[in-house]
């Protein structure tokens, strides 16, 4: 499963949410929703209006969520 994080500048939630990822061991990649106009409308298309927002397989959620990424396994990631 590829996880992607869609981030900003300067925010707080984004940098916990990478931390958490990065304290569980998974891969991830992060794409600046202030420099790619593509990403930035796939989240508004998403429905979701802050970040981050993170893409994991068929699961994406916003905001910084400890909950659903300590329930993400490395072998899955």
């Amino acid at each position: 499963m590829s996880i992607t994080v869609y981030s900003k500048p300067a925010c707080v939630q984004c940098t916990a949410t990478t931390r958490a990822l990065d304290r569980q061991g998974i891969d991830y990649s992060v794409i600046d929703v202030s420099t790619d106009a593509a990403a930035y409308e796939l989240v508004q298309e998403l429905g979701y209006r802050q970040v981050p927002v993170v893409i994991a397989g068929e699961t994406h959620w916003a905001g910084f969520r400890p909950d659903i990424i300590s329930g993400l396994s490395p072998a899955l990631a």
